[in-house]
């Protein structure tokens, strides 16, 4: 995978994005994962529904499980299992809205290491009001980029109403691209290209309040101001983790939680004045 050659090469391959580096964030050890099932934590979102709860999965080897987890304590509290989804490849998590206005789960199967799939998966989940252990029905969106096959591991979803949108994740350079609404379940959607973003993005989220949202690769954060396409406003360095990728919100919107697919530690990054400007 391009996590192993990303540890390698160091922060000397990873793209600047614009804005001037601040001073390293604090960061607090949240709490630590105690679930043996998280092997591969590949992607965290922060619930709409459940304030203090973050959803998060595995990488693909884990099948299509998704778990919610008390943010302050990293308990598991209650674990979904999307019917008839197959995870080839899941490398996202984010929470927003349906037409209706409901809060739903975007689970994304669309990491493409060789660039060659003809379409990827979204699966729209509806957010449960009760956390409790079950399996959930999912409405399964193909999709397809404009120009070419793509690996990608960054969704963003406006916390208000349907809105998505995907960062694809490439050595040099990835790119940022917009999902059609209303998405279609007859045959394959097409995502639109909208600018060139840096390199080796691993995941991103939009902020509950909608005003900004951020990316990452695995040294650095970058923080971008209102939905995408934002105006880049920091670029925050990021607490080490063995192949950190997953990041979110915190629910105030002025912090960030991430974690790493190799070890058990929940970080919380509280942001600079420059990365919560809106100018």
């Amino acid at each position: 995978m391009l996590a192993r050659a990303a540890l390698l090469l160091g922060s000397a391959a990873l793209a600047v994005l614009g804005a001037g580096q601040v001073s390293a964030a604090p960061d607090n050890v949240v709490c630590q994962f105690t679930d043996k099932r998280f092997t591969e934590i590949s992607g965290l979102a922060t619930s709409i529904r459940h304030p203090g709860v973050i959803y998060l999965h595995n990488d693909s080897g884990d099948g299509p499980f998704i778990y919610a987890v008390d943010a302050s304590t990293c308990k598991t509290l209650a674990t979904m299992k999307v019917r008839g989804m197959s995870a080839r490849d899941a490398e996202a998590i984010a929470t927003g809205r349906d037409a209706q206005g409901r809060p739903v789960i975007w689970f994304a199967d669309i990491g493409d290491n060789l660039d060659s799939w003809p379409f990827v998966r979204i699966h729209q989940i509806r957010e449960p009001k009760r956390l409790v252990s079950t399996t959930v029905d999912a409405v399964t969106y193909r999709y397809t980029y404009s120009d070419i096959p793509h690996n990608a591991e960054a969704l963003l979803a406006n916390p208000a109403k349907p809105q998505l949108w995907v960062v694809t994740k490439q050595l040099a350079h990835g790119s940022l691209y917009r999902l059609p609404f209303p998405l279609t379940t007859d045959g394959v959607n097409i995502a639109s290209k909208i600018r060139r973003e840096g390199g080796l993005v691993t995941d991103g989220a939009v902020s509950p309040d909608g005003l900004r949202y951020v990316l990452r690769d695995y040294d650095d954060a970058y923080v971008f101001a209102g939905l995408p396409p934002g105006r880049l406003v920091a670029t925050v360095p990021l607490p080490f983790q063995l192949q950190g990728e997953a990041i979110t919100w915190a629910p105030d919107s002025r912090s960030l939680l991430i974690a790493s697919e190799r070890e058990q530690r929940l970080l919380r990054v509280t942001l600079p004045m420059s990365a919560l400007s809106l100018r």
